[in-house]
Order: structure tokens, then C-alpha cells, then sequence
């Protein structure tokens, strides 16, 4: 299974660009949301030898434009992903892309093709759901914001799908959270089995250098350019 972060607020690499927002291929045929907007996904995408036509599917986590803004873009190439959105999703962005193509309104967790999960809604208010790949080493569980708390978003994908947390990726909302609640939810991460983390865009400079501190050889830095290859 691989992971490559195309769309981030931080670049791991001088040549492509960042920006408010995330997006994450899986596998180089599933995007896991699309960024804030298409020039610099599908830009990032072409500098890395990402061909938008070998997209089948896209899942987004939630509706806030800074994951949802490439859509339109990418559709605009003429590929035809099946679409998988939180149910809660505004009707007319639904509408919107079922003009184009197959989208699938998600509730509970669906096991979208063999391995490869969506943890189905979770929260109230501002809905998300998360990835979940399994992989030889374990459970990847990928976030957007994770706005209804990450603890709660991984706990979701390990109750679903099962077995122990490989990789925490993605989103985690954390800034501004003090430095003792950061210490708080990597405990609850420790209690949940999470052996690495790879935390990025709205996770916070101050919670990232916490995991990083606390996870010491198992922190990942993300960044756009980020390519991790898991399990056999």
C-alpha cells in the first residue's frame, strides 16, 4: 500500500507547492479528499507522474472547501470517479457531481473495495468520515480534519475494520490545543495500539512538535511530496 500527500499547507519538496488544504492518493487510483483548489493539485499531481486519468475513486471527508475545492477541476480532466461523500453533504454539492458522475452517499463504515474502508459518518454537527487501509503492517487510518476528534475518528476505524493502528495520517484540528491536551490524546493514542503518526495541515505547528517529541523515531514528517510505502 502506498501513500503520497499531494496538497498540504507545508512542501517537503521546493518544486511543488502547498497550500491550505489536504489530499492524499492511496494506492495511485484513490484520492482521499482534493485540496482547496485544482491548479495546484492537478500541478503537484503532474510533477509527480500522477496521471488524473488513473483515478477511480474519491472520498471526501467533509464538506469545507479546502477539501472539496480540486473536485471540480479534476472532474474537469474527464475523469469519472466514483464519489463517496458523508450522506450529510449539502444537496446541491451532491447534485453537482451526480451531473458528472457515480457519487455514493456514505452513513455507516463501507468497505469501499477489498482492504480499503471508510469509517462512515462520525460526529455531530460537522460530520467526517476517515480512511481505513489494511495493510501487512497494519491498520492506516487517514484524516482530513478530524474536526469530531481524532481519538474518536481512529477508535471508529479500529472498531470497524479491527486489528492493531499501523499509521495515524492527515488532519488532527489541533491548533491552539494547549501542550498537556496534545500529551492527553497521544496517550489515548498509546491506549489505542497507534505505533506512527504523520500528523499535518490543520493539526497545529505546536501539536506537531509535540508527536514528534513523543513519537520520536515512529513521527513521520508530512508534507506535499510525502511517499510512504507500508506492509509487504
Amino acid at each position: 500500500m502506498k501513500t503520497t500527500i499531494v496538497y498540504d499547507n507545508k512542501t517537503l519538496d521546493p518544486n511543488l507547492a502547498s497550500a491550505w488544504g489536504f489530499s492524499c492518493l492511496v494506492d495511485d487510483d484513490l484520492l482521499f479528499d482534493t485540496g482547496g483548489d485544482s491548479e495546484r493539485l492537478l500541478s503537484n499531481m503532474a510533477k509527480m507522474g500522477i496521471d488524473p486519468a488513473g483515478i477511480t475513486t474519491v472520498v471526501l471527508s467533509h464538506a469545507h472547501g479546502d477539501h472539496t475545492g480540486g473536485l471540480g477541476g479534476l472532474l474537469g480532466t474527464g475523469v469519472r470517479p466514483t464519489v463517496y461523500v458523508p450522506r450529510s453533504f449539502p444537496a446541491r454539492f451532491k447534485a453537482d457531481v451526480r451531473s458528472l458522475t457515480t457519487l455514493v452517499e456514505v452513513h455507516g463504515p463501507v468497505e469501499i473495495r477489498p482492504g480499503i474502508h471508510t469509517t462512515g459518518e462520525v460526529g455531530r454537527g460537522l460530520v467526517e468520515q476517515a480512511l481505513a487501509v489494511e495493510t501487512g503492517d497494519g491498520l492506516v487510518v487517514v484524516t482530513g480534519c478530524a474536526h469530531p476528534g481524532v481519538v474518536k475518528m481512529v477508535r471508529r476505524a479500529k472498531e470497524s475494520v479491527g486489528g492493531k493502528v499501523y499509521l495515524v495520517m492527515g488532519g488532527f484540528h489541533l491548533g491552539g490545543t494547549s501542550q498537556r491536551r496534545v500529551k492527553a490524546i497521544i496517550a489515548d493514542f498509546r491506549r489505542l495500539g497507534v505505533q506512527k503518526v504523520a500528523p499535518c495541515h490543520c493539526t497545529g505547528d505546536r501539536a506537531i512538535w509535540v508527536f514528534a517529541e513523543e513519537y520520536g523515531d515512529d513521527f513521520v514528517k508530512a508534507g506535499v511530496g510525502l511517499v510512504l510505502d507500508i506492509g509487504p
